[in-house]
């Protein structure tokens, strides 16, 4: 391989760029793309980034072997958070045999068996919000509202509902550690200091880890044979350890809720500013879903796929505003990406944002419009297959991707279903958060119960 120094900044600048991607990445990736392409490197010595946005590039390296990259490296500051088993940090074996077990728990079927719940939820938190509202409506931040409704869901999908009383309890002990990967770097180096951000974190992290290793024991001793609990599923599959299965929940619950949350704080935004939407979304759900009290128990498999309208919006939010715009892995070989050599060492953060808003694989790319997908051409599907990838891609994808997807779809036609909502801001807030993405200043609307 012939080892061309990667495009992008010399000099001072190359370091200032590096600090602000650590603190505000958005506007750093878009400056990078446009000066130097789609794939740029950053940092120097033993602190090498590349950044890959390009929709083809981002192909090449989904397709690449696991074995030429790492993802347990030194700089991934989630094992701190999900535990050293957690497959996310995992590699080689280890990560195939973690993530096999998972992946048996999110079966088709176990799917499906979650639908008539997540209905539920997404109506007991309009019941929620409806306490707060006089007949002409109030400003309301829904982004919270969003939060706690995922917190309850994912609750009852890993531990049935034996815990869901405790869902706001779980969500605090994440609290702390969310808005701690949110710090800056420097802030998250390893230590053992108490009375620091860190040892609350670590407390925390503690309380919950005994929480769920106390749910362990008891679906070992009486389990319940609840075909849609995820956490017996594991526990009755015996391929890992208890505290392996510990992992896997910590990581499947802090990852399964916040980044949803935040799609879905999106979705709100970006549906109540396109006119006629809202609407729509509305006019589908009454239709699929059926008016709201009503007896029917949404156990339709074919219930989610009709809801058309709704997985459009779903698309074309998470196309523009991706949970995750960087995603971290370390190149364990040297491996050829996009016409270039990135060395042995060098951190990859690739970019579903990038990717989102390439002119090479989207028309006008900066506009929200969930009709691009209705009736896409092969070639814009094939396009899009490279370019429309939130959840990653190959065999390191998210493995939550369907539940995900599931959630937001059914959740926006629910709400539409069931809520008038106004945005209270005239233009599209920007994006905040290196880790989760969320739109600034949360997704405040002027809400009403449906007129």
């Amino acid at each position: 391989m012939n080892h061309v120094r990667l495009p992008g900044p010399r000099g001072p600048g190359n370091v200032r760029l590096l600090l602000r991607l650590l603190r505000e990445p958005v506007p750093v990736l878009e400056e990078l793309n446009e000066r130097y392409g789609g794939v740029v490197g950053l940092g120097a010595g033993p602190v090498r980034m590349a950044v890959v946005g390009d929709p083809a590039a981002l192909s090449e390296l989904f397709a690449a072997p696991e074995e030429n990259f790492r993802w347990g490296h030194r700089f991934n500051a989630l094992g701190f958070v999900v535990g050293d088993g957690s497959m996310i940090v995992s590699d080689g074996e280890d990560h195939r045999r973690r993530r096999a077990s998972v992946k048996l728990a999110f079966s088709r079927r176990r799917l499906n068996g979650w639908t008539p719940m997540i209905v539920e939820q997404t109506d007991a938190a309009v019941q929620r919000l409806a306490l707060k509202l006089d007949h002409e409506g109030q400003v309301l931040d829904l982004a919270p509202v969003a939060r706690r409704l995922l917190l309850e869901v994912v609750v009852r999908v890993f531990f049935g509902d034996r815990l869901a009383g405790r869902a706001e309890e779980i969500g605090e002990l994440f609290r702390g550690a969310q808005d701690y990967l949110e710090s800056p770097a420097v802030r998250q180096l390893p230590h053992r200091l108490p009375f620091t951000r860190r040892a609350r974190v670590r407390s925390d992290l503690a309380a919950l880890d005994r929480l769920i290793e106390d749910e362990i024991a008891v679906c070992r001793a009486d389990p319940s044979g609840d075909p849609s609990d995820v956490l017996e599923a594991l526990v009755q599959d015996g391929s890992l350890s208890d505290t392996e299965i510990r992992d896997q929940v910590v990581t499947l619950i802090g990852a399964g809720f916040d980044t949803t949350a935040a799609s879905l704080s999106w979705m709100l935004v970006c549906a109540s500013r396109r006119d006629g939407l809202w609407q729509s979304l509305r006019d589908e759900a009454d239709v699929v879903l059926g008016p709201t009290g009503a007896s029917d128990g949404h156990t339709d498999p074919t219930l989610v796929s009709r809801l058309v309208v709704a997985d459009r919006v779903m698309r074309e939010t998470l196309r523009l505003h991706p949970a995750g715009v960087l995603s971290p892995r370390e190149v364990a070989r040297d491996v050829e990406i996009g016409g270039h050599v990135i060395r042995r060492g060098t951190l990859i953060l690739w970019s579903a944002h990038l990717a989102g808003r390439s002119p090479a694989a989207w028309d006008d790319p900066l506009s929200f419009d969930p009709d691009r997908f209705v009736d896409p051409t092969a070639e814009q599907v094939e396009l899009a297959r490279s370019a429309w990838v939130p959840f990653g891609g190959g065999s390191r994808n998210c493995i939550g991707f369907m539940l995900a997807q599931m959630e937001l779809t059914l959740m926006i036609s629910r709400l539409a279903q069931q809520l008038d909502v106004v945005p209270v801001r005239s233009d599209v807030p920007g994006p905040v958060g290196m880790v989760v993405n969320r739109p600034s200043g949360g997704a405040p609307m002027r809400v009403s119960l449906r007129s």
